[in-house]
């Protein structure tokens, strides 16, 4: 005969200065997991709303990303015209000729931070359909004007409309902010090309080239071609793998939190083990009590498991109730020397990930306590005090 739920409740309840203190304990450690993760994931979100599978990015051979790439504007015309490229609205090859370089918006807003300018003509909007303005307006071309990314904007007072940018040879205005979906748009700055390359004296060799593909077929074609063309030095690959790649940048993050939630996670376990024992100890005659009414060793045994594992269960909603306020809420990384703005992402998936651990963690410190507490012989559990 198992010993009834309800018991394990009112124990808790009767307990619950222990039960709060145990309890909060578990949840420390679930909202420091939940926190990482949610980190991570609204990381790896930012990066994956960016790419787009017909759209492929070329760089310079062993270059890992536009920042650190070269690419002439000779090249650039051989490689506009190759097959598998879809036509744009005048009819002309949609490939964009682009420049990505960093301005830093400390001087403005005291923050100290590095963002990415990624410089590119019309044709280079018309490839990326998805972002649109929404403050403000566009750039005009020969102007020294920027648009912000949203992200951006509501994180630096510096990349607000109207503000100005020092970078090259002198201030830039501030006359839009542009929306990307929550991508790597969101954190970036945009600018013509030819201001750009002028202004920072890089008017031949430029950054990378994005092309847009008919289809999914004609996409790996093309990125095929370019690759085995020996006539350039360079490298493609579809944007979305691009920016798969960069989120290696969440790895160490992932790594260090998991790193400390082990930690935190083994004196949890230690605490909820404590707890158990205390309750063991404390309820000796009641176990006593349990076996003479005919409840068994094994009975005992799941009935302390199952105490341990919901006062674990409570630990982690707590957790997940802790971290709640984190859900979209902004922030950045340093990512290939720049700022990555994103938002944290607590989804159902992770909470759920938190409850499992959190139980978890109580199945492993409530084990012991329970064997122990079945091991009691009948006579000497009535004697104890």
């Amino acid at each position: 005969m198992a010993i009834p739920i309800a018991y394990n409740f009112r124990n808790l309840v009767v307990r619950k200065t222990t039960t709060i203190m145990t309890a909060l304990g578990i949840a420390l450690t679930v909202a420091m997991l939940l926190a990482i993760l949610a980190l991570v994931d609204g990381l790896k979100t930012a990066l994956n709303a960016s790419g787009d599978p017909l759209r492929v990015v070329v760089l310079r051979k062993g270059s890992d990303s536009e920042l650190v790439s070269n690419f002439d504007r000779a090249q650039f015309q051989d490689l506009k015209f190759k097959s598998g490229i879809a036509a744009g609205r005048d009819g002309q090859p949609l490939a964009s000729l682009e420049m990505i370089t960093m301005a830093n918006l400390g001087k403005e807003d005291a923050s100290d931070v590095n963002v990415n300018v990624r410089a590119l003509l019309a044709v280079g909007r018309e490839v990326r359909p998805k972002v649109h303005i929404v403050s403000g307006r566009w750039y005009e071309p020969g102007q020294r004007e920027m648009v912000v990314g949203r992200m951006l904007a509501e994180q630096h007072e510096g990349a607000r409309i109207g503000r100005k940018i020092e970078f090259g040879r002198g201030y830039w205005t501030v006359v839009g902010i542009m929306d990307g979906g929550g991508g790597a748009t969101d954190s970036e700055i945009w600018a013509d090309l030819n201001q750009i390359s002028m202004d920072t004296q890089r008017v031949q060799v430029l950054s990378s080239a994005t092309l847009q593909a008919v289809d999914a077929v004609a996409a790996k074609a093309l990125i095929n071609d370019i690759n085995n063309d020996q006539r350039f030095d360079l490298t493609a690959k579809s944007e979305q793998e691009y920016y798969d790649q960069q989120t290696v940048n969440a790895t160490p993050i992932r790594d260090v939190g998991l790193f400390v939630a082990i930690i935190m996670a083994v004196g949890s376990s230690f605490a909820a083990m404590n707890t158990m024992y205390a309750a063991v100890s404390r309820r000796a005659r009641e176990i006593g009590t349990l076996r003479v009414l005919g409840f068994s060793r094994g009975s005992i045994l799941l009935s302390f498991f199952v105490e341990s594992v919901l006062l674990s269960l409570l630990g982690g909603l707590l957790g997940c109730l802790l971290v709640l306020p984190l859900n979209r809420l902004s922030t950045q990384v340093g990512a290939n020397f720049a700022t990555l703005a994103f938002a944290f992402q607590v989804t159902p998936p992770t909470m759920a990930i938190g409850i499992v651990f959190a139980v978890v963690l109580g199945a492993v410190g409530g084990l012991f306590p329970a064997r122990m507490a079945s091991r009691k012989e009948i006579l000497t559990a009535l004697r104890e005090v």
